[in-house]
């Protein structure tokens, strides 16, 4: 993997010129049916440089899609770097998931134009899973209600961040069906780096979550974690001021240890790191879970910078 940014520079002169995707309002939640829409529209609108693909089903037999952005959209390439970006994994936090379907607009219209957006494309395999659980996202509802809603579990009543095989407790539990897809999505692919996105706070935590009487809550890459949790805290306008929500923690920098906030048996965070040898960190976007859509530009604004600031790290071979 490259050490700098330098390949942000490359000449855009040789780039094909492709089409803008209808415009996707910022201030309205997307509905299953209309999130798959504009994936389909963006794959059919830039062949070049996209590709989508189902990882699965839900339980209620709902599509988990994955729009994949790179030169080579389709299939892994020595030397380039895959990234992931996982979203709405409890259905009623759903922040996460309208911020990536911003980032996939913005990531095509600028692409041939911006400099930034250009290198990570041409450099990097990048996954964007916007759903993780659509049958909760279904079943929740803007409430104005800020705390857990219904949609937090899958159709099943299971939460799906206490789903995966844990690396210190044993948990020989029957996985979900978006658990199994999302398990052998990370097996098929060589993830480097990733982040999945939940509410309920304004921090960006990291591994590990769990641990044992015979293990550290610091792991053996703990500083690494620290640095990447920073990355996208000092990135965002305001996460690195420490933003205390109601009934939450003060984080210094907008960071903190999963397990010493507090413990989660059978994350995905760690599940990626002990057995998909990927860095993978949890960013809570939201005080409310389900906030008023007209401010998801507000929101938008606070993140973009942060997603593609994290996102470069994917190309660093030592962090600092």
């Amino acid at each position: 993997m490259l050490k700098n940014m330098d390949f942000f520079c490359w000449s855009l002169g040789a780039l094909q010129l492709v089409p803008l995707v209808l415009g996707l309002e910022l201030n309205t939640y997307h509905n299953t049916a209309e999130v798959e829409a504009f994936l389909q529209n963006v794959a059919k609108d830039y062949p070049s440089i996209t590709y989508l693909h189902s990882i699965g089903k839900s339980v209620s037999g709902r599509d988990l899609w994955v729009l994949v952005l790179g030169r080579s959209p389709s299939a892994h390439v020595v030397g380039i770097p895959e990234f992931k970006y996982v979203a709405n994994m409890h259905g009623d936090e759903v922040v996460g998931r309208e911020m990536l379907l911003f980032l996939i607009q913005y990531f095509v219209q600028n692409y041939g134009t911006d400099p930034v957006v250009t290198g990570m494309i041409n450099n990097t395999r990048i996954h964007i899973l916007p759903s993780m659980n659509p049958d909760g996202f279904e079943k929740s509802a803007y409430l104005q209600q800020c705390p857990y809603q219904h949609g937090r579990l899958n159709q099943n009543m299971v939460d799906l961040n206490r789903n995966f095989p844990d690396a210190f407790q044993a948990n020989n539990i029957e996985r979900e069906p978006e658990t199994q897809a999302v398990m052998k999505w990370i097996q098929n692919e060589t993830f480097v780096l990733s982040a999945n996105f939940h509410g309920g706070a304004v921090v960006a935590s990291y591994p590990y979550d769990n641990r044992n009487i015979s293990t550290d809550v610091v792991s053996p890459d703990d500083d690494v974690f620290k640095y990447l949790a920073q990355t996208y805290s000092r990135s965002h306008t305001t996460m690195h001021q420490g933003i205390v929500c109601p009934g939450s923690s003060n984080f210094a920098d907008g960071i903190t240890n999963g397990y010493t906030w507090y413990p989660v048996q059978g994350g995905m965070q760690d599940y990626n790191y002990v057995w998909g040898q990927c860095f993978e960190i949890t960013i809570e976007l939201s005080c409310c879970k389900y906030p008023a859509p007209l401010q998801l530009p507000d929101f938008w604004t606070e993140n973009r910078a942060a997603l593609l600031e994290y996102m470069k790290q994917v190309h660093l071979d030592h962090p600092p």
